[in-house]
């Protein structure tokens, strides 16, 4: 017959052994989930400093289509469209024919939170229905909450085709300089 004091010292080694083995277990676990959730976050965060900016010269039409003084909004394919991207591979842009052989391409997005904007003919001024920006027909910030005017894409007549440089609009850090000052008043605003 096994003496009370064998089983006592049995259940306190087992005792502090499982303890030990459960919080390691624990720690390993929560590590895990935390590389889990943390990968796609430090992504999300470092990606666009090493992603490769592609860009592609994207056709919207034939000269003669549009007429001088006239804005229009323009459909093409993106320039890195996914294979499954369907309706979001296209994106669009206002293009404004100023002279005979003068195009100017505005972003379709809102500089505040990225809203399509629409032109108004009558007025001369792009809209966004959202938050109530307003932009006068140059891009140019004429009211409400948007920051900076809209970005141009460039653009140029090939072979008898008006084409547009699909690619992200980043502003780089010298013409957000220079639209902060335009903003605030100081005049200066970018010249392209």
């Amino acid at each position: 017959m096994p003496e009370p004091g064998d089983q006592g010292s049995q259940e306190t080694e087992i005792g502090p052994l499982r303890r030990r083995l459960l919080a390691w277990m624990s720690v390993a676990l929560g590590g895990f989930a935390a590389t889990i959730v943390g990968i796609p976050v430090v992504g999300f965060l470092v990606g666009p400093w090493f992603a490769p900016t592609k860009t592609a010269w994207r056709s919207v039409g034939k000269v003669d289509q549009f007429a001088v003084g006239t804005t229009t909004q323009v459909n093409f394919q993106d320039a890195s469209p996914l294979s499954w991207g369907g309706v979001s591979a296209m994106t669009a842009a206002w293009l404004r024919r100023e002279a005979v052989d003068q195009f100017i391409a505005y972003s379709i997005n809102c500089t505040h939170l990225g809203c399509p904007v629409r032109w108004e003919a009558g007025a001369k001024l792009f809209l966004c229905p959202c938050h109530g920006g307003v932009y006068y027909s140059d891009g140019q910030v004429a009211a409400g909450p948007p920051p900076l005017p809209l970005p141009r894409y460039p653009v140029r007549v090939n072979n008898g085709e008006v084409e547009v440089l699909a690619g992200p609009l980043p502003l780089p850090s010298n013409e957000l300089s220079q639209y902060s000052n335009y903003a605030s008043g100081a005049g200066g605003g970018a010249s392209k």
